[in-house]
C-alpha cells in the first residue's frame, strides 16, 4: 500500500480492520463469561475461577512483545487468520474438555492467540490513518469494540451458556473475523519490527501514554468485575446492579467520538489529563451520590465514556510519538500495560472493599485515575 493511498482513502483503509474489530468484540463479548459460569456450576471455587480467568491474560502479557516479530515474517493478515484459528480450535476443546488444570492451560493458550487480532489492528490503524484524524480514527475503532462487547451477550441469549453449544458458537464467530480481513490479505500495511529494546524502550519514551493504558484497563476490569457487588453492598437490588453496568457501557459507546475529536484539535495530553481527572472525581463522587436515584446512572454513563477515552487519547498519543516499526512494538507495550492493570485491579479493588466496606469501591480506582492525570499534567510541563 503506497502512502499516497494511505492518505487519499484512510477510512477505505480501515474499514476492513473495523469491520473485523467488531466482530471480535461481539466474539470476546460472547465467550468472556462462559468459562466462569461453566466452572461456577461444577461447584468450582471462587479463587480457582479467578486463577483460571486471569490465565488469558497471563498468556497474553507473556507473548504480546513478539506480536510485530510474528507479523513481520508471516504477514498482517496470515497471522491474524493463524491465530483465528487457533483460538477457534480453542473454543472447541473447551466444548469437550472438563479438567479444571487443562482449562487453565487452554485459557493461557487463548491469551496467546486471541490477543493478536487485537494487537494488530491497532497497529494497522496507528499505521494507516493519518496524523488529522488519528483521535476520531481510534475512537470508532473503540466505540466498535464497545459495541460488539455489548451485543456478545445476546448470543447466548439465543445458543445458552451450558454445554459445548454456546462453545461452539464462539468458535464459529472466530473464524467469521477474518471474512472481512480476506480482501486485504496483499493490500494490508506491512508491520515492521521495530528497534531494539522493546518494552522498556517505550516505557521511557512513551510513559504516560503507558500509565494510561494501565489506569484504564485498572479501572475497566474494576467495574466490571465489581460493580454489581457494589450494588448489591450497598443495599441496591441485583437488577439495578445489572443496569449500572448497562450505564457504563452506553457511556463508552457514545462519548468515544467526541473525545476523539478533542484529542485530534486540542493537545493529547491536556485531553488525557482532562479525562482522567474527570473520571478520578467521578469514582470518588461515589460514596456521596444517592445509589437510588437516576443520579447514580448519569454517573457511571460519564464514567464508562470518560474513563475509555483514556485509553483512546493514549493510544493516539502512540502514533503521535512513534513511526514505522517503531509503533508496532509502541502498540504491543500499550497492550500489556492495559491488561496489565486489568489483572491487578481487581484484587486490589477486592481488597479495598474488604478492609473499608463497599465506600472503598471507588477510591480505590481514582488514585490510579489520579496518578494518570497527574503524569499528563507534568508532561505538558516538561515539554512546553
Amino acid at each position: 500500500m503506497s502512502n499516497s493511498s494511505v492518505v487519499v482513502a484512510p477510512w477505505r483503509a480501515l474499514l476492513p480492520v473495523y469491520v473485523a474489530c467488531l466482530a471480535f468484540g461481539v466474539q470476546v463479548g460472547a465467550a468472556m463469561p462462559l468459562v466462569p459460569l461453566a466452572l461456577e456450576r461444577r461447584g468450582v471455587d471462587n479463587l480457582t475461577i479467578g486463577l483460571v480467568s486471569a490465565a488469558w491474560g497471563v498468556g497474553m502479557i507473556s507473548t504480546a512483545h513478539r506480536i510485530p516479530w510474528a507479523a513481520s515474517r508471516i504477514g498482517t493478515i496470515p497471522l491474524i487468520c493463524l491465530s483465528l484459528l487457533v483460538t477457534a480450535a480453542i473454543a472447541v476443546a473447551f466444548a469437550y474438555t472438563e479438567g479444571t488444570v487443562l482449562w487453565m492451560a487452554l485459557s493461557l493458550l487463548s491469551g496467546v492467540s486471541g490477543g493478536i487480532p487485537w494487537v494488530v489492528s491497532e497497529i494497522w490503524i496507528n499505521l494507516v490513518v493519518d496524523e488529522g484524524r488519528r483521535g476520531r480514527a481510534v475512537a470508532v475503532y473503540s466505540t466498535l469494540v464497545a459495541l460488539g462487547l455489548a451485543v456478545g451477550p445476546l448470543i447466548l441469549q439465543v445458543v445458552g451458556v451450558y454445554g459445548p453449544r454456546p462453545f461452539l458458537a464462539t468458535a464459529a464467530l472466530t473464524l467469521l473475523i477474518a471474512l472481512p480481513l480476506l480482501p486485504s490479505w496483499r493490500t494490508a500495511p506491512v508491520i515492521e519490527e521495530g528497534a531494539a529494546g522493546g518494552f522498556l524502550r517505550v516505557l521511557v519514551l512513551a510513559p504516560v501514554a503507558m500509565l494510561a493504558a494501565f489506569a484504564c484497563g485498572l479501572g475497566e476490569q474494576a467495574a466490571f468485575s465489581f460493580l454489581p457487588v457494589y450494588a448489591v453492598a450497598s443495599g441496591v437490588p441485583p437488577e439495578t446492579g445489572a443496569m449500572w453496568l448497562s450505564a457504563f457501557v452506553i457511556g463508552n459507546l457514545a462519548l468515544q467520538w467526541p473525545i476523539g475529536w478533542a484529542a485530534d484539535h486540542w493537545d493529547r495530553r491536556k485531553v488525557l489529563a482532562a479525562c482522567a481527572l474527570f473520571s478520578a472525581t467521578m469514582t470518588a463522587l461515589l460514596p456521596a451520590i444517592d445509589l437510588h436515584s437516576t443520579g447514580i446512572l448519569a454517573l457511571l454513563l460519564f464514567w464508562g465514556g470518560i474513563s475509555f477515552g483514556i485509553y483512546t487519547v493514549g493510544l493516539a498519543l502512540l502514533g503521535q510519538r512513534f513511526t514505522g516499526g517503531d509503533i508496532a512494538a509502541a502498540n504491543a507495550a500499550f497492550t500489556i500495560c492495559y491488561t496489565i492493570g486489568g489483572l491487578i485491579g481487581r484484587p486490589i479493588t477486592g481488597a479495598s472493599m474488604d478492609a473499608m466496606g463497599e465506600v472503598g469501591f471507588g477510591p480505590s480506582i481514582a488514585i490510579f485515575y489520579l496518578i494518570a492525570g497527574m503524569g499528563a499534567l507534568l508532561a505538558l510541563r516538561r515539554h512546553g
